[in-house]
């Protein structure tokens, strides 16, 4: 990595100008190892169109959609909307990230073929949708049309090192709801195409945890200040979308992705392959921050333990229910 600032190690004199600067080495590191490692794969080929038929409207036989008509889960149903409607926004996405890292080199290349990417998993996951009819059509379409109107505003645009620790947890974040919605949603082919996607989306988290890294050796200072901050206001992208507070806390009992499953399976991993609660030497501000950021992470696993709880007893009644 070439340095090439005078202040390394400490707050002072980073900008974000610099940071983009000295980190464009390890970006087209990155890019070149997630080039060599990824596979291009076909939406099309994931999708059940066998099973597709007209809707009514512009076609005289086209058959009304019913919530009978699709195997998928009731839970499914719920998370691959919201799943789906994220990955919708991907315009606004590309704009945020194009403003911060900008259109030129590495940075650059990264951002489109990111977006690229991307894009499949949006394709893909509609395709699967109205081919199989698991959800109703146009209330799918009409919840893209008000959540895409919206746009997206990321909570760290302010910040290039906000917004890469943020991407760092959200990617491996994503993985983790593609994958657990496939796996509850009683339809193999659903599984396998969320499978699918969430190889992507771990690559993607990869790329951004070891830029993460990176900028730990630079200025770790500010990137323990952002990964605090990042960490306790972390927010799902989709947030905005409509219904998303009821969703979510479907998706909480539903074991898709909840509290423990956020510090367990997302959180927890990134800070333990970094190592960040370990790192010596920083200044006051970086150690205030780490401190803070070991302190919620308790707190936070406390709060998972109790959830645990709850769901558990949720399960026991329900349990008694059936069995009476």
């Amino acid at each position: 990595m070439t340095l090439t600032s005078p202040s390394l190690g400490s707050s002072a004199g980073w900008t974000d100008a610099r940071l983009l600067y000295a980190l464009e080495e390890v970006v087209e590191k990155e890019l070149n190892r997630h080039l060599k490692v990824t596979k291009d794969w076909m939406p099309h080929e994931y999708v059940p169109w066998s099973d597709g038929r007209n809707f009514p409207g512009f076609f005289e036989d086209g058959e009304a959609w019913e919530p009978s008509q699709s195997k998928v889960t009731d839970i499914g149903k719920i998370a691959l909307v919201v799943n789906l409607l994220t990955e919708d926004n991907l315009p606004s996405y590309h704009h945020e990230i194009a403003s911060l890292f900008g259109r030129d080199g590495a940075w650059g290349t990264w951002v489109h073929r990111w977006t690229a990417e991307e894009g499949r998993h949006g394709i893909v996951m509609r395709d699967y949708l109205l081919a199989s009819r698991a959800v109703d059509p146009d209330k799918l379409e009409q919840f893209r049309m008000a959540h895409m109107s919206e746009g997206f505003e990321s909570d760290n645009r302010h910040s290039m090192l906000h917004s890469v620790a943020y991407v760092a947890f959200q990617e491996l974040a994503t993985r983790i709801s593609h994958r657990n919605t496939g796996h509850q949603s009683g339809d193999p082919v659903c599984d396998r195409m969320l499978g699918r996607i969430a190889l992507d989306e771990n690559l993607h988290m990869v790329f951004y945890r070891n830029l993460l890294g990176a900028a730990f050796e630079l200025a770790p200072d500010l990137t323990m200040q952002a990964v605090r901050d990042v960490v306790v206001n972390f927010r799902m992208p989709g947030h905005g979308m409509p219904g998303f507070e009821r969703a979510a806390a479907q998706m909480a009992i539903g074991e898709i992705y909840n509290m423990r499953i956020h510090h367990d399976d997302v959180l927890q991993p990134v800070l333990r392959f970094l190592k960040v609660l370990q790192i010596e030497g920083l200044g006051p501000d970086g150690l205030r921050a780490q401190e803070e950021l070991g302190l919620y992470m308790n707190g936070l696993d406390s709060e998972a333990s109790k959830f645990d709880e709850k769901l558990a007893a949720r399960k026991a009644r329900m349990a008694a229910r059936a069995a009476g």
